[in-house]
């Protein structure tokens, strides 16, 4: 997979000088009757703007031996539209560790409304109107909502937050839901601190420059400290600091599309990690190894310690799990099978333990991660090999194989190993098949927890979801044509149609059938295979009583609901990739007997065509009659999920013949 992340050491970032605009013209309360006014041509369909979104976080030092994050926000909102009101919904991240969080040390937000050619002023009430919701362990956020927001408002907030977590400096968005006329950000970064930063998305700056300065830093020293600070109880240096400064100009909007695996893999960004201590800290590198992130895991209470003791409590379970099984991968799957069908899963991207693996097997619900682990407990009590694997869902974005950023991973799974070969196993999902991953596993680099912490690919591009599909028409003794209809879909598929009959029952598909074809189509002696085997896809059968037609002229569908009725891709353009979730291969065959009283009067011509030269995808329709007989074979196939943003106008041509050839129809003429 193509990750658009792209490494950059922040020494390495040089001065861009230009002579246009280089800074903001917008102030906190500086508000004029013509802001209300303004018209945003560059984007003249935008339901609300943000006028302007700048931060900056400094380096300060504080009473306890070290120093803190200054991060200071100031954001102007335009909203044009009432479909526009969740951008007067403000969420605050803050994170906590050990009791402690960061602070949020200032707080001001205000709604302006323009009421009988006056600016009328509400301003937020900090202490009442802002609410605090915890997220997981290691993170709350601090939300609002601006008063009296309607159509046409002007909202503005600033807020100042100090944390001591020097490898928390805050990342920064320059792009989002709204277009956003400019966007800064400034991070005075002094000497002694050294960070990588990752930037993404396919905006340009308008500004990148740094600037070298000395500044004078004040600090109490506690004697516990780890600074070179001799006997002072405070200590004052001077040092050098380098002022980076990113602007975008005239963001567009990012909206999801069809086919994105998450739209914030993709927002104009840049983020940073702590890699290095330097004078007058005492020298030392702090950014982890795999290695040494996975050994702090394994030793972690909620989440690897529990895997090392012995789980007596197991032994029992277990035991009835296996069934008896004595060959390894028998076992391993009866367990798998046992965990998977007893256990529910209330709640997923978990990553951690909320409660015990006890208490998890006793309650018989957990996360996916208490899932997921208590099989692995249990593989092992089993004498099986059986480690996590940490992943990001498609959801949740994209990770970083290079470094081990661990808030970028949401997701436990399970690695198996027996005679050396490896299998991937997620009992947290019902009717899933050993060896299975939801689709929504696959979106790249994931890493073993173990003391080698090896990597995975887990690639979209290792899935092809094929299927076929057939119909055998015949005129019937009544007058009427007699369809069959057999359906295999692929592996994800049957997994939808197997959720959707253990929910609604197997009448309900039939009935769903029933309403997207014609009133007076008869459905019987309908069958779904295969419902209970989970390791293989599911087959479809019924038949079909097509009433005669009296036309003179009969327009007859040849696809049967099996046609792509519309384009995925309905954007003119798109700035970023297409990311499929499976490659594509899709199978339709007719053998059609003319009606009885008709000839064929016009036939689809047969076509075939390559997506690009380097055969990435195809499309065959072949169309044949003969003796009284049609016989039609549509055949798409995808062989790569991931189309770069270039070759997005290639993808919907592609489409637009796909679903124009498959919407057409047999004429067929009555005999005079």
């Amino acid at each position: 997979m193509k990750i658009p992340l792209f490494l950059a050491m922040l020494c390495c970032i040089a001065a861009t000088h230009l002579p246009a605009q280089n800074k903001a013209s917008i102030k906190f309360g500086k508000i004029d009757i013509e802001d209300f006014k303004t018209s945003y041509p560059f984007d003249p369909a935008a339901e609300a703007v943000v006028v302007g979104n700048i931060g900056s976080s400094d380096f300060v030092g504080n009473s306890k031996g070290g120093f803190s994050i200054e991060f200071k926000r100031y954001s102007r909102i335009h909203i044009l539209n009432k479909n526009a009101y969740d951008a007067a919904q403000i969420r605050i991240p803050i994170y906590t560790t050990g009791g402690r969080e960061e602070e949020i040390v200032s707080l001001k937000a205000v709604t302006y409304n323009l009421e009988n050619g006056k600016i009328v002023e509400t301003k937020l009430d900090p202490k009442a109107d802002v609410f605090k919701e915890k997220i997981n362990r290691n993170w709350v956020i601090n939300k609002f909502s601006f008063p009296a927001v309607r159509e046409g408002s002007i909202v503005e907030f600033e807020y100042k937050l100090k944390s001591e977590y020097l490898f928390r400096l805050r990342p920064w968005e320059f792009q989002g839901e709204y277009p956003t006329l400019w966007s800064e950000y400034i991070v005075g970064m002094p000497q002694f601190l050294y960070y990588v930063s990752l930037t993404q998305g396919s905006q340009e700056f308008y500004i990148k420059e740094a600037k070298d300065k000395i500044a004078q830093f004040s600090l109490e020293i506690p004697k516990t400290e780890i600074m070179l600070s001799g006997t002072k109880d405070r200590m004052s240096f001077s040092a050098g600091i380098t002022f980076f400064r990113w602007v975008m100009k005239d963001v567009p909007a990012l909206k999801e599309e069809s086919y994105t695996s998450t739209i914030s893999n993709h927002v104009a960004r840049i983020e940073f990690q702590l890699a290095e201590y330097r004078e007058p800290y005492v020298p030392k590198k702090v950014m982890s190894t795999w290695v040494e992130t996975a050994s702090t895991l394994l030793a972690d209470e909620d989440f690897g310690l529990p895997l090392q003791r012995e789980n007596a409590f197991l032994n029992e379970v277990t035991l009835v799990a296996s069934k008896n099984a004595s060959a390894p991968i028998d076992k391993a799957r009866n367990i798998y099978a046992w965990i998977r069908d007893n256990m529910t899963c209330i709640d997923r991207n978990s990553f951690y333990m909320k409660k015990t693996l006890q208490s998890t097997l006793k309650l018989k619900t957990g996360t996916e991660a208490e899932i997921n682990l208590l099989l692995i407990a249990m593989l092992r009590n089993a004498g099986l090999q059986a480690d996590p694997v940490i992943l990001s869902t498609r959801s949740n974005g994209y990770t970083y194989s290079l470094y081990p950023l661990i808030d970028r991973f949401n997701y436990v799974v399970v690695q198996l190993v027996i005679d050396g070969q490896k299998y991937y196993l997620d009992a947290s999902r019902p009717l899933l098949g050993f060896n299975r991953l939801g689709y929504d596993c696959y979106n790249g680099h994931a890493r073993v927890i173990d003391t080698a912490a090896d990597g995975v690919e887990f690639t979209a591009d290792s899935l092809t979801e094929k299927s076929i599909s057939s119909v055998l028409i015949s005129n019937s003794e009544k007058g009427t044509l007699a369809a069959l209809v057999r359906y295999t879909p692929g592996f994800y598929d049957s997994y939808g149609i197997r959720s959707e009959i253990k929910k609604e029952g197997s009448k309900t598909y039939f009935n769903e059938l029933k309403k997207n074809g014609s009133s007076e189509i008869l459905i019987s002696e309908e069958n779904i295979d295969s419902i209970d085997n989970y390791e293989v896809p599911v087959s479809v059968s019924y038949r079909l009583e097509i009433p005669a037609n009296d036309e003179d002229i009969w327009y007859f569908d040849p696809m049967f609901n099996r046609s792509w009725t519309e384009n995925p891709f309905k954007s003119a353009t798109r700035s970023y990739p297409v990311e499929m979730l499976f490659k594509i291969d899709q199978t339709y065959l007719l053998r059609m007997d003319v009606p009885a009283g008709y000839t064929v009067d016009e036939l689809p011509k047969s076509l075939i065509v390559k997506l690009n030269e380097d055969n990435d995808g195809e499309f065959e329709y072949r169309t044949a009659e003969s003796g009284g007989i049609i016989s039609i074979r549509s055949r798409l196939r995808i062989n790569r999920t991931y189309f770069s943003p270039e070759e997005y106008q290639m993808l919907r041509d592609f489409f637009n013949l796909v679903v124009k050839k498959q919407s057409e129809q047999i004429v067929l003429k009555k005999k005079k």
